[in-house]
């Protein structure tokens, strides 16, 4: 009887390739999109601390469902956020494509203004929980950050190449500049408009209109 072969190491033994993801069936990318769409407008009504029941019931999917997408509040969340931030970046590019170089620049800082004040307790209610450690991508906020500071950085160079602004301020401070300034008019009755003329005259200093 012939000897037998030694079974390899472990180590030794060629890696093989992860399964792709099975793609998701036409109902179930259905009911995703649904529920995405149903949060999205009950996050805007209620804010962060809508319950998922009522998210799963307006968008006419049992809870199952729902918690099969979205196993975690933090992980639906995180989906509605990301969405408006694809929205803002997605509007960068058309500010760039219909306006000169410098209003498209302008008009962006203004819409980075309103998203944030849109946004305030939906940002709050994701750094609180990703610092609590409640199931989430830890990436998260990092990644929203960079798809925004791109999309602006290009309106930036853009205006910078035709001498409209400087050149030496990257777009990191006017972001910072544009947070803080939505984070001061949260008492205000409209603060949006507040933002929006708080930014202006950020923008253009004390000078005199032409």
């Amino acid at each position: 009887m012939p000897p037998s072969r030694p079974t390899p190491a472990p180590s030794s033994l060629p890696s093989l390739p992860s399964p792709a993801p099975r793609p998701m069936r036409a109902d179930a990318r259905r009911n995703y999109e649904r529920i995405v769409a149903i949060a999205e407008v009950l996050v805007a009504e209620q804010g962060a601390d809508v319950s998922l029941e009522e998210v799963a019931r307006v968008a006419g999917v049992g809870s199952a469902t729902l918690h099969r997408h979205f196993p975690s509040r933090q992980l639906l969340l995180e989906t509605v956020f990301k969405g408006r931030v694809a929205a803002l970046c997605a509007q960068a590019d058309h500010r760039a494509a219909a306006l000169p170089p410098e209003t498209a620049l302008t008009e962006w800082l203004h819409d980075l203004g309103a998203h944030a004040v849109a946004n305030r307790g939906l940002g709050a209610s994701l750094l609180r929980s990703a610092r609590e450690e409640t199931g989430g991508d830890p990436g998260f906020g990092a990644t929203c950050h960079a798809m925004i500071a791109a999309a602006g950085q290009r309106l930036l160079d853009r205006a910078a190449a035709t001498g409209a602004v400087r050149s030496d301020v990257p777009i990191a401070p006017l972001l910072k500049l544009v947070s803080a300034i939505a984070t001061t008019t949260e008492d205000d009755p409209d603060a949006t408009a507040e933002t929006r003329r708080l930014i202006t005259l950020a923008l253009t200093g004390l000078r005199p209109a032409p």
